[in-house]
């Protein structure tokens, strides 16, 4: 009886796969095991700051309480960080999971999502059973949207998603672009959702962040998080922004209190006086962003121009390179998942130049194989 119920309770585990990059522990069963090196999450490649490893070790002694259920200290910092009152935010345990709960507190019955984009805002509606229009990126424009999204936008319309800069192609959208949609949004009498989680690697990100327009707009939200700015995905840490009142309560009200624990917040709050380590993070991510990409591009490969901490491509021969570089102990993200998308397209993170550079030589021998067996 309970084989039988383990082997139930198995199938039932094998029937999900996640559709994310960053499964380390799915690889470390097989021959390469924890040598693989992971460039299919886009995580700061200078690691954690160690003023913010300090700051963990130092909360653990105050885990014997429960976490402070507003996230007081973390707020206020974060307010003044980012020029924004205290009131418009709502803190939880990564930016993915405040997605669920946007979707249980909006309850949208219809939504525009552009394709291809980040996975788990579909994810997150499909619960409160919303139906979907998708603004297809188009490979001749360079995957950047244009003034016919506005088209897709109408009083029926109630939530619109954008990632900005967008995953997985790192592209940024026009800044009137994004503001004509603000508008329009606000006169349908739709949210707008804009997803920054990576603006804190583009230069001048304050030029295409919409944090200012925060108290003119209320229908618009903002999603941020820590977790690949400082290279704490492990700790799960994210956040929105609204000028909404009402929603941010529906947001409490819509999950358990303590979602946020007591080394996240003091995570968090370290973080944030890491000036010097973003400087040289962005440095970093500017000047291996284009090593890698005029890389692929010598390899035949076609980039797409990332403002992110990520190089999106299109490499078609040869094929299942995610497969083969398996084998070279190097885990890229196949994008072939995405809705709008094939299995010739890849996306990979931005790290050092050590690490690039292996990357690179494992890229070219697999070609080289490729050639050698015919199987290109």
């Amino acid at each position: 009886h309970l084989s039988i119920r383990r082997q139930r309770q198995m199938c039932i585990r094998d029937r999900y796969k996640s559709v994310h990059g960053g499964d380390i522990y799915s690889e470390q069963n097989n021959s390469l095991g924890k040598n693989i090196v992971d460039y299919s999450a886009n995580v700061n490649p200078l690691g954690l700051p160690v003023s913010v490893k300090e700051a963990i070790k130092i909360s653990i002694k105050n885990c014997v309480n429960y976490p402070d259920p507003l996230c007081r200290e973390l707020t206020e910092k974060l307010a003044k960080y980012l020029n924004v009152k205290k009131e418009y935010f709502f803190i939880s345990n990564g930016a993915a999971d405040v997605l669920f709960k946007l979707a249980l507190a909006v309850k949208p019955k219809r939504a525009v999502l552009l394709a291809p984009t980040f996975a788990d805002y579909e994810k997150a509606l499909r619960t409160v059973d919303c139906k979907f229009t998708y603004y297809d990126l188009q490979e001749e424009k360079n995957f950047v949207a244009g003034p016919e999204l506005l088209q897709k936008i109408n009083s029926r319309v109630d939530l619109v998603v954008i990632c900005n800069p967008n995953n997985p192609t790192g592209k940024l959208m026009d800044e009137d672009l994004l503001v004509e949609i603000l508008e329009k949004c606000c006169r349908t009498g739709t949210k707008l959702l804009v997803d920054e989680c990576f603006m804190d690697f583009v230069d001048d990100e304050k030029a295409y962040s919409l944090c200012s327009q925060l108290s003119k707009y209320h229908n618009l939200i903002i999603l941020k998080a820590f977790t690949k700015t400082y290279a704490m995905p492990g700790l799960r840490l994210g956040y929105c922004i609204t000028a909404d009142a009402e929603l941010i309560r529906g947001l409490h009200e819509n999950g358990q209190d303590w979602n946020v624990s007591v080394p996240a917040q003091a995570a968090g709050i370290a973080a944030l006086d890491e000036e010097n380590y973003l400087l040289a993070s962005k440095d970093l991510i500017r000047v291996e962003r284009q090593y890698l990409t005029a890389q692929l591009e010598v390899l035949g490969a076609k980039t797409f121009g990332s403002e992110a901490n990520y190089v999106f491509f299109k490499l078609e021969k040869p094929e299942n390179l995610a497969e083969r570089l398996r084998e070279y102990g190097f885990l890229i993200r196949e994008c072939e998942n995405y809705h709008n998308l094939g299995s010739t397209y890849y996306r990979i993170a931005v790290k050092t130049r050590y690490t690039n550079r292996a990357l690179i030589k494992a890229i070219k021998e697999v070609r080289r194989n490729a050639l050698v067996i015919g199987n290109y």
